[in-house]
């Protein structure tokens, strides 16, 4: 009996490991399929035989991207540098409001408190895809009674981004500030600790993973966002971001498959990097600085 239950144990290790292998190649697949397009010369990505691995690399979709000729006016620079201004800008005004939104929410009592939260679920089940026409049209009334231009620059943009990420990552951070204990903060307060003294220095470093968490979905969402920058932003290239960039490689006649699968690995870096900067914050323990004297 022994013996066949190691078996069968072992036989369900080898089962869920090759399910879990293969659960690993398909999501992989794609982004390798992505690179390894970007890496083949022209001549192998229009052959009617394509292969599993390129039969020469070659970096001239890249060199193309970047020095821009492909695109009249423009270059891949600008497009990074548009991006990164209203991604980041967006995701750090958004965690801040979202921060102490949440922190209201979860600490204190006021009326309609379940209706606000509520509200926030409903608002953030909705697509922008359903929004973008009243949006375009408000924002367009509301640049004009206020003389500033919202449409047909980033400003308007970083508006919808702001507004987008609030919903999602207030609920997001507020759950973990329910989960810090409340008597971590009535210990400081007995200890003399001022109201900022406790928010700074214990309250936000056990809702830094939430906070990280929440950032990471508000620079995904903005950064790979293009209906609402291609709508506000209209025939303004100089203020185009990178996902609208992509547009200029599909040409009446012919697609640049190579530069578009080079724009997109591009494309993929700036997430990456900013993955790797918050995910330390990301794993730690919630009550990691609880423990410490």
């Amino acid at each position: 009996m022994n013996d066949r239950y190691r078996v069968r144990r072992i036989l369900g290790r080898v089962w869920m490991y090759a399910a879990a292998l293969a659960v690993f190649l398909f999501a992989v697949f794609p982004v390798y399929w992505v690179l390894a397009t970007a890496l083949r010369p022209t001549g192998e990505i229009f052959t009617r035989e394509p292969t599993l691995f390129p039969g020469e690399l070659t970096l001239e979709h890249f060199e193309r991207v970047l020095s821009g000729v492909l695109i009249p006016g423009a270059s891949f620079w600008s497009f990074l540098t548009n991006s990164l201004i209203v991604t980041v800008g967006s995701v750090t005004v958004a965690a801040l409001v979202s921060l102490l939104a949440a922190v209201a929410v979860a600490r204190f009592r006021f009326s309609l408190r379940s209706a606000f939260i509520m509200m926030l679920m409903v608002i953030q089940m909705v697509p922008v895809e359903a929004l973008i026409i009243s949006l375009f049209v408000n924002f367009f009334h509301l640049g004009r009674t206020l003389d500033m231009e919202l449409v047909n620059n980033l400003s308007g943009v970083f508006v919808v981004y702001v507004a987008v990420a609030l919903p999602i990552t207030i609920l997001m951070i507020r759950n973990f500030v329910a989960a810090v204990p409340k008597s971590l903060e009535e210990a400081a307060a007995i200890d003399g600790a001022s109201g900022w003294t406790i928010f700074w220095r214990i309250l936000m470093p056990l809702v830094a993973p939430g906070l990280g968490a929440a950032s990471i979905f508000a620079f995904i969402t903005a950064w790979n966002e293009f209906l609402v920058a291609f709508t506000f932003l209209q025939n303004n290239t100089g203020a185009f971001t990178l996902p609208i960039s992509l547009q200029y490689y599909f040409g009446a006649v012919s697609v640049e498959w190579g530069s578009i699968m080079a724009a997109s690995t591009l494309l993929t870096v700036p997430v990456m990097i900013f993955f790797l900067f918050v995910q330390r914050r990301m794993v730690s323990g919630l009550t990691m600085g609880a423990v410490k004297g």
